[in-house]
């Protein structure tokens, strides 16, 4: 996860793993915390890994769930694609000497409006949409570029009646949405690719991107993503860097961003270009994040180095740069790249989150506690910065701030299951059951099927010396979890606490088969 907060704390092994639950079990009567979870990583990587949530992560979908649902939606993609078809062009580039650079696709956002990326753009002097009635008209200026969104937005000669605007949404869509990318691949005008969105994914300093599974060739660089309302909600990229195609789509929030301001001329942005720091940072920036929404920071990492080289005073790419380094546990790495980053942007929470997260990973938890602090000053209403401040509070074992840390995200995020997890195993840690209790419940009911909580439940009513409450929350974390050790180990416990011996005997027999050493542990607890 993103290895600052939620978005920041961020690595390989935490998108392989589930969330780690503070588990308990009870032995010889008395509690004690036990972290031996089938599934183990680090803490801080583990308690990360939930910030990112929804946000983040690709889902993975059973043929039987998709295909109904695509079956539904491909009735009205004929009708769909007819409709949208008009409203995108290819665009040809030319330089100086009028011969051909290069090909990519575009989208009509007004009459006179046509969006693509920028780097189709590179180069070039003169510039022709050819819309798909087989018509030319020529690209007048450049009216608002998004170097870091790779985006353009164009002023085209051509009458009001020919050109077919397409309605934005800022809306990001759903993992799992369908969607088409209209494009021009090599030449052909028209061509059309469906598919779904694999994965909405935050990256630090610089907003959402989209993986799509519909593929984007050679030429549909700047095409429209489209959903099954026709509404645009991405624009398709195709990066090429180390020999490999980077597809992803920018959201079109950044489109309805675009502020058309002075116009210039493409042979005006091509000089602009060539002595500009920033805009040659901004290219590899932009090949380093296509890396990154794939996850791979060792290539990524390289990329965003380059950008820094190219201007060292783009914040943006030490940002990442201190990001990779730490998804790469590289953290004293890092923290330098971060510090660099605030120097430069100083009102940068999520900077200050990197920063945070870097110093609880190095374990100076008192510095990291100050940089989640003042992220919170910047950006009081981010949850992901309270659970990860309550995290460093727990490492520091400051359990009343810890608490409160927890406390404050429930409130922002009233179903941030994570946070009520930690909240209730804080309290256990104060022996204050029945609050431990009551977060417990909350987390029963967000994640009814998880059967941890359940146990962990069961234990503190084991503690608060609620046998019968205990055995019912034992029994509903084994029949979620048939084969959970813990659980049949602390019910033989509350059975036995109940001076049910036999009840006792039977979770014993079971254990023996699931778990010989634990049988053994419940064995001499019935038999002192």
């Amino acid at each position: 996860m993103q290895w600052s907060a939620c978005r920041h704390w961020r690595s390989q092994d935490c998108y392989k793993s589930r969330i780690q639950k503070s588990e308990f079990r009870i032995q010889n009567n008395k509690a004690a915390t036990d972290f031996s979870s089938d599934s183990r990583t680090p803490e801080f990587c583990i308690l990360l890994f939930v910030m990112i949530r929804k946000r983040f992560f690709p889902i993975l979908f059973f043929l039987c769930v998709i295909a109904p649902h695509a079956n539904a939606q491909d009735d009205s993609l004929p009708e769909l694609v007819r409709r949208i078809k008009p409203s995108v062009v290819a665009i040809v580039t030319y330089d100086a000497k009028g011969e051909r650079l290069s090909r990519g696709s575009g989208f009509f956002t007004a009459p006179d409006r046509v969006v693509t990326n920028r780097h189709v753009l590179e180069g070039s002097y003169k510039a022709e949409i050819h819309t798909v009635n087989d018509l030319t008209y020529n690209v007048k200026a450049v009216l608002a570029v998004d170097g870091e969104g790779d985006i353009a937005l164009l002023q085209v000669e051509i009458p009001p009646s020919v050109a077919r605007p397409l309605t934005i949404v800022r809306t990001t869509p759903q993992e799992g949405e369908s969607i088409v990318v209209i494009g021009n691949p090599l030449g052909l005008e028209g061509s059309i690719s469906n598919g779904i969105v694999s994965a909405v994914r935050d990256i630090p300093n610089f907003g959402r991107i989209i993986q799509i599974t519909a593929p984007i060739s050679p030429g549909s660089s700047g095409s429209p993503v489209i959903n099954m309302r026709g509404e645009v909600v991405g624009v398709a990229t195709l990066q090429l860097a180390d020999g490999q195609s980077l597809n992803f789509a920018v959201p079109s929030d950044r489109v309805v961003q675009l502020q058309a301001g002075q116009s210039r001329t493409l042979g005006e942005l091509d000089v602009a270009t060539r002595r500009s720091q920033r805009a040659t940072a901004e290219r590899f920036y932009m090949q380093g994040l296509g890396f990154l929404s794939r996850d791979d920071c060792d290539k990524a990492l390289p990329y965003f180095k380059k950008a820094t080289d190219a201007d060292p005073d783009y914040a943006e790419a030490w940002a990442q740069t201190g990001f990779c380094n730490g998804m790469l546990g590289r953290h004293a790495e890092a923290l330098k790249a971060t510090r660099q980053a605030i120097r430069l942007k100083p009102d940068s929470p999520e900077s200050f989150m990197n920063m945070g997260s870097a110093f609880a990973y190095l374990g100076q938890f008192k510095e990291s506690v100050d940089a989640y602090k003042q992220a919170i000053r910047l950006d009081p209403n981010n949850p992901d910065t309270y659970f990860a401040l309550g995290v460093t509070y727990g490492k520091m074992s400051r359990t009343e701030d810890e608490i409160q840390a927890y406390k404050q995200a429930i409130r922002l995020r009233p179903d941030f299951i994570a946070a009520y997890e930690k909240l209730a195993s804080g309290y256990f840690r104060l022996n204050r059951l029945n609050e431990a209790i009551a977060a417990y419940k909350q987390v029963t009911l967000l994640k009814p099927g998880d059967a941890v909580a359940y146990d962990n439940l069961g234990v503190a009513y084991l503690k608060l010396m609620k046998y019968a409450d205990a055995v019912e929350a034992f029994k509903q974390a084994i029949r979620l979890k048939p084969d959970y050790v813990r659980a049949y180990y602390n019910l033989g416990l509350a059975y036995l606490s109940q001076n049910h011996r036999d009840s006792a005997m039977e979770q014993y027999n079971i254990l023996k088969t699931l778990d010989p050493d634990r049988a053994d542990q419940l064995y001499n607890a019935i038999n002192p």
